[in-house]
């Protein structure tokens, strides 16, 4: 299932796949430059003998899937602009497919009744990202067993049909790891010569020598080799995350075609954007830091390469939590690996302006971010089902203001996991809600300055140029649920607690409730950025330094005829702030916020602002606000 737009936006619907081929129609006819182009990724990747080998059944992939198109999908995919992949309307929800649970219900079905709720009919999220809902060993999902079945557990594939319906898709592409209770896996213990070489596989632990355990970048504190017992014997298997998470042999092209086998399975399924998990450990070699390897990006690329070719509406997405300036060479030089990359760099330095009530380091660091192109972009979290990364930030604020975001964060009550390095074990992510890291627990501060807070935070992931996203958890304001983590033994479980649909639905409808208060605040704010151009990610930013106790953004529509000038106050203080409108480059009499609706009158080229703690300003000039108006009244 692919999903078009009518006129670049607003409505939306689906063209289905075909359920089996049509060998009836012409088939597929690359190009010799795309045959040309095809060849040399592989032969990059294992030479020129086994290249030759690889690419006919690398094209026979796509010919099949091509034959799975119906007419008119195949001509919106002639027909499709990149330039108009992403607008202003782009919003992502991140969640567990078994996150809602209602009685009676599947998972998934439980899930879209109560994002019906939310939404109320309004246009926030068009897309649904559903993490790994296949059959699992560990790791909440991300274990894999079947990359082609929907866990029984949460529901079935037309559950995911359903939700398609609504919300544009994002599945999770497991490709860096299997299960070891895999059948790819299994087969190659038993010894069956179509799987051999599937892992990544040593026939004793000293064959890794110290020196090149040295030089490994782990995520992890475990051992990167767990043993298994296979019909030749023992093996040392290579695994980056968890003795049951086994790393797949991309230096066996028969993985990098099963991969591909996969990504395009889930483009016929209703993927509208495919996650590379992990991309980063994608290609292992012993001696190398085994991150973020030449060969990961040539393998990256290929699958852009494929996707180009035969589904050129499905955004490929990369998470690489690693330092910030690693993790955006993940969109190529723009045009030929990731369109949509995870902005490591953000939360991190979010908490940290929140921690300190001084927005300078994320200022600066906003001021210089690059956009390599118009159609790729940066997915602006602020967490994840994960928790809070660190990586992102090692380049960017200072050792000791990442220890002081970890302690402050631990202050909150929050988890800390670590990753291996030859200097010791450092951290690497905080395990906690977003709600949680910004708010005390059992605190004497009102209720209503912490949800001011929170939602002060979101406000910057919204305003910043990029696509953003927001976990479930966030959307109701979840606290860290430490009695689950203590029960499953799992740090990032205090951030993956299961919510009661009948209690949230009660809770948004009560005026009395947190929820109720959090959602009218959110929901409005989700409304207000989808409804206004100059949110568009095509679109241009600048950043101001006005305080250090302001985040400020001008975001600009991409044809420049709407102007927005976002400040957010990161501290509890009440601020007077003085914007001369030559530094915004425009210049208007009277301004609107488009949040609290009320307007605000500038003189002498100054304008004169108050704000309140934890305030968020969307304003407008008046004169464009009004051709807005005329330019959507009926004749």
């Amino acid at each position: 299932m692919t999903m078009q737009t009518k006129g670049g936006r607003a409505a939306w619907w689906r063209i289905d796949h075909l359920p089996d081929p049509d060998f009836t129609r012409p088939l597929l006819d690359l190009s010799a430059e795309r045959r040309e182009q095809l060849r040399a990724r592989l032969s990059y990747l294992y030479g020129d003998e086994i290249a030759a080998e690889t690419l006919p059944e690398l094209i026979r992939h796509l010919k099949v899937h091509s034959a799975h198109k119906p007419p008119e999908l195949a001509e919106a995919d002639r027909a499709f602009d990149p330039e108009s992949r992403f607008s202003e309307r782009d919003m992502m929800l991140i969640t567990y497919g078994d996150m809602v649970r209602a009685k009676g219900q599947t998972g998934l079905s439980a899930l879209g009744d109560f994002l019906a709720v939310f939404r109320r009919g309004e246009p926030v999220f068009s897309t649904l990202h559903v993490l790994p809902f296949f059959p699992y060993t560990s790791d909440r999902g991300f274990s894999v067993v079947d990359f082609k079945t929907v866990d029984p557990r949460l529901g079935t594939w037309a559950d995911i049909r359903r939700l398609g319906e609504t919300f544009r898709l994002m599945f999770d592409g497991v490709l860096n790891h299997a299960s070891s209770r895999s059948v790819p896996f299994r087969e190659m213990l038993s010894g069956n010569p179509d799987y051999a070489d599937f892992a990544v596989a040593f026939r004793s632990p000293d064959d890794l020598t110290p020196e090149q355990r040295r030089v490994l970048r782990r995520p992890r504190t475990s051992d990167v080799l767990t043993s298994y017992h296979s019909i030749d014997g023992p093996l040392w298997v290579w695994t980056t995350f968890s003795h049951d998470q086994i790393d797949l042999n991309y230096g066996n092209p028969k993985v990098l075609l099963s991969a591909i086998d996969t990504l395009l399975f889930y483009v016929r399924m209703g993927a509208d954007f495919v996650r590379l998990d992990a991309v980063t450990y994608m290609w292992k070699e012993a001696g190398t830091p085994s991150a973020s390897l030449d060969e990961t990006h040539e393998i990256v690329k290929l699958f852009r390469d494929v996707l180009d070719l035969v589904a050129p509406q499905v955004v490929l997405v990369t998470e690489s939590n690693v330092p910030h300036a690693e993790n955006i060479s993940y969109f190529g030089d723009g045009a030929d690996e990731a369109q949509l990359v995870y902005n490591f760099a953000l939360p991190p330095l979010v908490l940290h302006a929140f921690y300190r009530g001084d927005a300078t380091m994320l200022s600066r660091w906003a001021s210089g971010i690059v956009y390599p192109a118009s159609n790729a972009t940066y997915l602006n979290m602020l967490d994840t089902h994960d928790g809070i990364g660190l990586p992102g930030v090692r380049d960017i604020l200072p050792a000791e203001e990442v220890d002081f975001v970890v302690e402050t964060a631990r202050a909150h009550g929050a988890f800390i996991s670590y990753r291996w390095s030859p200097e010791g074990d450092v951290p690497y992510e905080i395990n906690t809600t977003w709600y949680s890291a910004l708010n005390y627990e059992g605190g004497a501060e009102p209720r209503s300055l912490q949800i001011q807070r929170f939602v002060a935070s979101r406000s910057i992931a919204l305003a910043l140029r990029g696509v953003p996203a927001i976990y479930l958890h966030s959307l109701v304001g979840s606290r860290n649920d430490v009695r689950l983590a203590l029960e499953t033994k799992v740090k990032r479980d205090v951030n993956r607690a299961t919510l009661d649909f009948d209690l949230l639905q009660r809770n948004i409808a009560d005026p009395s409730s947190k929820l109720f208060a959090l959602s009218e605040a959110l929901r409005r704010m989700l409304r207000t950025r989808v409804l206004t151009r100059a949110f568009d990610p095509r679109g241009e930013q600048r950043v101001l330094e006005l305080s250090p106790s302001l985040f400020s953004v001008v975001r600009i529509s991409p044809k420049g005829d709407e102007h927005l000038l976002c400040l957010t106050n990161v501290t509890e203080r009440t601020l007077a702030v003085d914007v001369r409108q030559s530094d915004l480059g425009m210049e208007s009499h009277y301004w609107f916020d488009l949040l609290a609706g009320r307007g605000w009158l500038a003189a002498g080229g100054v304008l004169k602002l108050e704000m309140g703690p934890y305030e968020v300003l969307w304003l407008t000039p008046s004169s464009e606000l009004e051709r807005r108006i005329e330019s959507s009244t009926p004749a």
